[in-house]
């Protein structure tokens, strides 16, 4: 291993252990020895997760006016899974090694012949469908198979008659949506980049066909507007052309946004120009017309999409990896997350210096209540000394921490506000605190 790997590595493991040491994220089903590809999300990783989930619906939806928010089920109608392709072609190639029998995708190894967990020899690939299968109702014969769905899109383009007939939308218009996919993968890895239960945030932009080039690079920039919003670093963002061999069955043109995660540069957010190949499929296998007709021409067609997509898992990942952030103030190693504010779980936390003064506590309580109904995401915090606390906040990234001392109380000297990222303190009236703290959250 090369002293890059070790690092990035070693980042990795810093990153797992904190999120699980301040309640970010924990293994699925951990006490019984967790399940492979599986992340439970804490108080503290949910309020991120959330964040950065509302900043994409206010960016791609509420900022709009030709967006359409939904939310289909997970379960579907089996057909909607034939027509879209997904039963006879969502796999990846599977081989098992004939020493440990341990699986991998035969893409994914570097030596195809060789086992990467025991050295022995794997044995010839063979495809694997990653949908997980199901049954609904009673009966468990092919008339109630259903799947746990392996994409969010497909519920959009099964509602575009609903959409069409209770809001009668002009062209161009879209459908977004925020929701729960499933994939069985061979070999889930890297934390939470690659698991079996997973957030989708996805639009199907629906055009005029000769429209597709015009509105794929609108899109582009669109998305890399909402990477940087959300605290990614520019030069940690690349984008990438997808191949003619690479695009999927669907797609005439597919770019990435690909990021520089610890563990190397991979997708973060796709985007696709998906024809008119879903309608059309849908239009066919359910026989109901998923024309649009365009009352100002007077013409019907089978409308073109674009799709831009994100995973939330991946978005919270990349946010996490790139704020995880290491240094050194007063003379002792610190650990923080660099968090910009609109994703900080926590944006401000208040103390008392002592919590065994009562008139401290009482006005550290007065002011939290104060921040709590501005701001909502507030902390009162009083466990442990005043150091203890600010590198518990860092860890957190909390990117503000308002003390409450003697000189608050006795001398109406207002209170003392701390900067995550300098550690830099000053005094603040009370009367200008909240005002303050605003204009920097």
């Amino acid at each position: 291993m090369s002293k890059t790997e070790q690092k990035s590595e070693d980042v990795m493991d810093a990153l797992v252990a904190l999120c699980k040491r301040r309640g970010f994220i924990f293994q699925g089903s951990e006490i019984y020895g967790g399940l492979a590809g599986t992340w439970d999300y804490g108080p503290y990783g949910l309020t991120l997760k959330e964040n950065i989930k509302k900043l994409w619906w206010q960016r791609f939806v509420l900022d709009r006016e030709d967006m359409y928010g939904m939310d289909a089920a997970i379960l579907m109608n089996q057909r909607t899974w034939e027509a879209s392709g997904h039963v006879s072609g969502f796999s990846d190639p599977l081989v098992e090694c004939a020493e440990c029998k341990h699986q991998f995708r035969a893409d994914q190894l570097d030596d195809p012949h060789k086992c990467p967990d025991c050295g022995g020899k794997v044995g010839k690939a063979r495809q694997f469908n990653m949908m997980f299968k199901t049954h609904v109702g009673a009966g468990e014969d092919t008339a109630s198979v259903s799947y746990l769905r392996p994409e969010t899109a497909q519920g959009m383009f099964v509602n575009f008659k609903n959409i069409i007939d209770s809001f009668h939308p002009k062209l161009p218009f879209g459908l977004a949506q925020i929701g729960k996919a499933f994939r069985n993968e061979i070999a889930p890895r890297d934390f939470l980049f690659r698991i079996r239960e997973f957030e989708q945030m996805e639009v199907e932009y629906f055009i005029r066909p000769e429209e597709w080039e015009k509105q794929f690079d609108h899109w582009e920039k669109i998305r890399m507007g909402w990477c940087l919003e959300i605290g990614l670093p520019r030069e940690k963002i690349h984008i990438r052309e997808h191949k003619k061999e690479e695009l999927s069955h669907y797609s005439k043109r597919t770019t990435d946004i690909e990021f520089d995660y610890p563990f190397g540069r991979k997708e973060l957010y796709g985007l696709a120009y998906r024809t008119d190949f879903d309608l059309k499929r849908h239009s066919e296998w359910s026989k109901v017309d998923l024309s649009y007709y365009d009352e100002e021409k007077k013409e019907r067609f089978i409308p073109h999409v674009i799709e831009p997509s994100v995973g939330v898992d991946r978005s919270v990942l990349a946010v996490l990896s790139s704020a995880y952030t290491e240094d050194e103030m007063g003379g002792e190693k610190r650990v923080f997350l660099k968090l910009v504010p609109a994703v900080a779980p926590v944006k401000v936390a208040v103390f008392p210096l002592l919590k065994n003064k009562p008139k401290l506590v009482k006005k550290a309580r007065e002011i939290y209540a104060t921040l709590k109904n501005e701001f909502g995401a507030v902390e009162f915090d009083d466990n442990g000394n005043i150091g203890k606390r600010y590198r518990r906040q860092d860890e957190i990234g909390t990117p503000f921490c308002v003390t409450v001392d003697f000189e608050t109380i006795e001398k109406d000297a207002g209170v003392t506000v701390r900067d995550r990222d300098t550690g830099k303190q000053e005094r603040m009236a009370i009367a200008n605190l909240a005002k303050h703290l605003k204009s920097k959250i």
